[in-house]
């Protein structure tokens, strides 16, 4: 797959998201990039602070005056729709980020019956079933019923971390008691015993009035916005049966060709292939062990084993569904999931995403721009400066033109190692070499087909011209710390 994707956002964006967009799309494309994954575009609970996660109205996509004002923190619907067409005819797809897992900034509370459970073990009931008023009652007065009148109640959620009782609020995990029984739905992570609460009033996907609603609310989001495809948040706390049921729906009523890719946050392998096979391998992953092996890798230096760099993978067991990544919103700095790969590092995680012949590999916004941002943590302001990532310009036209044909690996040093792609009857292909530690060099022979050829570093962080023996084999050199792409001349 040549296909580059690149995440059009970071957690500490000011806004005015679309318009940006709409403006650098000819250079995306110049660039390289096939697809961009943008954040949510529905209105928030917070308003224009809200990221998109928060998510309050589904079919406000910046139309209505709610939660504070028409747009969204990112624009208009009228831009966003905008945006997407202006990509379309550029030749790039757009992935509208969807959240499905929960509803917040309720409009009514009510009454109804629940349980708490222990938050570390959500099967462990800490308490008597009893009454309380819960946030669960979503009317959107401010859109009158336009493109749906269904009223979200409590029967349409599985639990929430708020109530009030006896006129006093009280904060933990309750699970409400509606039609679908008392239990949480079994069919998710089973992390913490049962992962289907995450935040917000969770939404409960085995009332077929709900299942209904989404799939009207998918067939109109989709032929409203005519975006290529949805990256689906937080998977591994919705109901499995409901996401094949979901994607088959869209696959087959609204867009065969609706790319589906999503959000399944564990670093163990094994159960994100557990996942990929319980929903019929119809959602794309992000490799999310391969950025945590990134992110080890650039904090131990030259004590990483390299040619361990892609052991426990998603890119590794699953790559005709593996989304490779450095680094996202979640894990940037100050964020919850934070786990920033050095800045030393990130040339070389992007050498071994984009030149690598498997995987879909996903840009970050700040890597391509770079980021600069404060945030409040326990009462202490940081500034965090996020340098752009200079060699990506590079590294995405040495995926253009060199990155053909079969891959070869020569992972046989703790401290460097080297990808050969072998090119093809149309295009060539090219030497990727990388260090951890010092300068290094590699011996690699390329067969009699690449005899007394003369090769430079595309990336130009070596200076040298490096010349085949009359069997195709020579000495491939890199920086300390570094990664070079060597090509013929």
């Amino acid at each position: 797959m040549k296909g580059v994707m690149l995440q059009f956002f970071h957690w500490y964006h000011p806004g005015n998201l679309w318009n940006e967009f709409s403006e650098k799309i000819n250079s995306l494309q110049k660039l390289g990039f096939t697809s961009v994954w943008l954040p949510p575009a529905a209105k928030c609970h917070l308003g224009t602070d809200g990221r998109g996660y928060d998510v309050y109205d589904l079919y406000d996509l910046g139309e209505f005056d709610q939660k504070g004002g028409i747009p969204t923190r990112y624009g208009t619907k009228e831009e966003y729709i905008q945006a997407i067409d202006k990509a379309r005819q550029a030749g790039i797809s757009v992935y509208a980020d969807v959240v499905l897992n929960y509803r917040m900034g309720d409009d009514e509370y009510e009454t109804v019956k629940l349980h708490q459970v222990e938050e570390e073990d959500r099967n462990e009931t800490l308490s008597k079933i009893f009454e309380a008023a819960v946030p669960t009652k979503f009317t959107f007065p401010a859109r009158k019923g336009k493109y749906s009148d269904f009223v979200w109640d409590y029967k349409c959620f599985s639990g929430v971390d708020n109530l009030t009782q006896n006129g006093k609020i009280q904060t933990g995990i309750f699970k409400i008691h509606n039609d679908a029984g008392e239990e949480w739905t079994d069919a998710v992570s089973h992390q913490f015993g049962n992962y289907d609460y995450l935040m917000g009033a969770d939404v409960e996907y085995r009332n077929p009035a709900v299942v209904q609603e989404m799939k009207n609310w998918i067939k109109w989001f989709l032929g409203t916005t005519k975006a290529s495809g949805m990256r689906l948040d937080a998977l591994k706390h919705i109901n499995s049966d409901f996401l094949k049921d979901f994607v088959r729906f869209v696959k087959t009523e609204v867009n065969p060709d609706c790319f589906i890719l999503g959000e399944y946050w564990i670093d163990e392998i094994k159960q994100i292939c557990d996942f990929a096979d319980e929903t019929d391998h119809l959602i794309s992953c992000f490799d999310v062990p391969l950025h945590y092996r990134f992110f080890q890798a650039s904090e131990e230096g030259r004590d990483f084993n390299l040619p361990t760099v892609f052991e426990g993978s998603f890119l590794t067991e699953r790559p005709e569904l593996a989304i490779t990544f450095v680094e996202n919103h979640d894990t940037q700095r100050l964020q919850a999931l934070e786990s920033a790969v050095e800045d030393w590092f990130k040339p070389l995680a992007y050498a071994l995403i984009l030149l690598s012949e498997k995987g879909y590999p996903c840009v970050f916004y700040p890597d391509l721009y770079g980021a600069e941002y404060s945030d409040e943590v326990e009462g202490e302001k940081i500034h965090v400066v996020m340098p752009k990532v200079e060699l990506l310009p590079k590294l995405l036209e040495a995926r253009k033109l060199f990155g053909n044909g079969k891959q070869i690996n020569h992972f046989d040093d703790p401290n460097c190692i080297a990808m050969v792609r072998e090119g093809d009857d149309e295009n060539q292909g090219c030497v990727v070499i990388i260090s951890n530690d010092e300068s290094a060099q590699k011996e690699i022979s390329l067969g009699k087909k690449f005899a007394n050829c003369r090769l430079k570093d595309f990336l130009q962080n070596r200076k040298e011209i490096i010349k085949t023996d009359d069997v195709g084999k020579a000495v491939y050199t890199v920086n300390g710390r570094s990664v070079s792409v060597w090509v013929m001349v």
